[in-house]
């Protein structure tokens, strides 16, 4: 009898490999800065994205996803949060104390964590959630061409502080293909690859610029020099970028610069894929590709993403891999819903979250997992998208939209005062309001103190450019 438990056991501890080889492996790739248009499989014919193309053709791709906003300019770090944790941000904070994270979790069901790029989320966010980390940039942004980067060490420490000597998107790539490089199937994987780019300073190889100069980009849609009331953050960081009022040979030299930036990222995207395959992990490797939240470049008279239209709040999300059928929906997403869906895709139990998983969506059962989206920026500005109508309330200056995304996806059309959806008004706000409660929010929709809605910033000077290389440095070093 005892002869027969230790064989039993002694065979149990010999297929252990075995059966941590049959989990998926999760490569989680995240832009900085993506607006969701600008995949040339979605449908931009002016962008060169080769490999995301690939992605969306082989994978399943979630139309409308969205950031769910901020609570400063800064929108990238707490999405980044909501991603991580699958919770909204008015209950978590934004060093990740006291809340477990999906790749802690993942550690817990025998995964090796791996990071490399932009964290903005503090030292001890990043050490409980990654076992391993090279070439890691501990804050918002940087110069692309010399960006501050240290490694997680042995004792959770933060070592070899150092300035990458690559430009980012090709340094963070390299690191993510040196870890795959060392990959086998004996164990899973988390490899999360926390890309810069497109975020500013945009500042491309001069032959990915280049070739969007040469294509004299056409203007946004929704293209305007000033954006035609004050929104609450229109003097910012991002809005400094350029002058005002916005002129088309600038916008025009931003587009371009930053379709250069998409572009050139993708190249580093395609090697990072081409390793997997090359050490046979493509087919046994779930593929996560997301942004934090997009941005303006023009519209609305915008270049940030300090604010709630689509352009700022929207992201690409595409999954592929085991599990991933072919396909897209147009259903209402949050990027927070990646920690379930990951999740869901690799038989864990889905912790009670914000977020929901989309499996139900491409695999039929369900056509949505939310009949509606909440969306809001600092104590400016609020949004409720139901299907094709979105109400956006600024109480600051007692200013309402309402947007029909059907007709006018480039918001651009304000109904909110036409008497024939004054009813449509009144049935949104409440809804609105009740979104707040459910998550948390206590912004007031209405104020006694009403602000002046008009600005005029003609003249306002730009930011003089900050991002040399030796400043950025300097500072990032000063402040770990």
């Amino acid at each position: 009898m005892i002869r027969n438990f230790i064989f039993i056991l002694l065979l149990s501890f010999a297929l252990i490999p075995d059966a941590l080889s049959e989990s998926p492996n999760i490569l989680f790739i995240l832009a900085d800065d993506q607006r969701p248009d600008t995949i040339g499989a979605h449908g931009n014919s002016l962008i060169e994205t080769p490999n995301l193309d690939t992605l969306v053709d082989e994978g399943y791709s979630f139309r409308r996803n969205y950031c769910m906003g901020s609570m400063h300019g800064a929108v990238c770090q707490p999405s980044r949060a909501m991603m991580m944790t699958g919770q909204a941000y008015f209950r978590i904070p934004m060093d990740l104390q006291g809340v477990e994270t999906f790749p802690q979790r993942l550690q817990d069901e025998g995964y090796k964590t791996f990071i490399t790029g932009k964290w903005h989320n503090k030292q001890p966010g990043v050490v409980k959630s990654f076992q391993q980390g090279e070439a890691v940039m501990m804050g918002g942004m940087s110069n692309h061409e010399a960006v501050p980067i240290v490694d997680i060490g042995e004792n959770d420490d933060l070592v070899n502080k150092r300035t990458g000597e690559a430009f980012s998107s090709t340094l963070f790539a390299d690191a993510a293909i040196e870890f795959l490089e060392q990959q086998s199937d004996e164990q899973p994987f988390l490899a999360y690859v926390s890309l810069t780019s497109p975020h500013d300073p945009r500042q491309p190889p001069e032959k990915y610029r280049e070739m969007y100069y040469e294509k004299e980009l056409p203007m946004p849609a929704n293209f305007l020099p000033q954006h035609p009331f004050d929104n609450g953050r229109l003097i910012v960081r991002d809005e400094n970028l350029g002058g005002w009022p916005r002129t088309e040979p600038m916008v025009r030299d931003q587009l371009a610069e930053y379709y250069g930036m998409i572009t050139h990222m993708d190249h580093q995207i395609g090697r990072i894929i081409e390793t997997l395959e090359e050490r046979g992990l493509r087919e046994n490797t779930i593929i996560v590709y997301a942004a934090d939240h997009g941005l303006a470049v023009g519209s609305h008279g915008l270049l940030g993403k300090q604010s709630v239209y689509e352009h700022s709040m929207g992201a690409p999300l595409i999954f592929a891999g085991p599990g991933v059928p072919k396909g897209e929906s147009h259903s209402l997403t949050y990027l927070y819903d990646i920690f379930p869906t990951v999740f869901e895709l690799i038989d864990i139990e889905v912790p009670d979250v914000d977020g929901n998983s989309l499996v139900p969506i491409w695999s039929g059962s369900t056509e949505s997992v939310r009949d509606s989206i909440f969306l809001a920026y600092e104590d400016e500005q609020r949004a409720v998208i139901e299907d094709r109508w979105k109400l956006i309330r600024y109480p600051k200056i007692d200013h309402t939209q309402l947007f029909d995304l059907w007709d006018d996806p480039h918001e651009t059309i304000n109904l909110a005062d036409d008497p024939a959806y004054g009813q449509l008004v009144e049935r949104l706000m409440p809804q609105l309001a009740h979104l707040q409660e459910h998550f948390g929010d206590q912004a007031p929709l209405h104020t006694d103190s009403v602000r002046p809605k008009d600005i005029d910033l003609t003249g306002t000077p730009r930011e003089p450019d900050r991002w040399q290389p030796d400043w950025i440095v300097e500072k990032y070093f000063e402040e770990e």
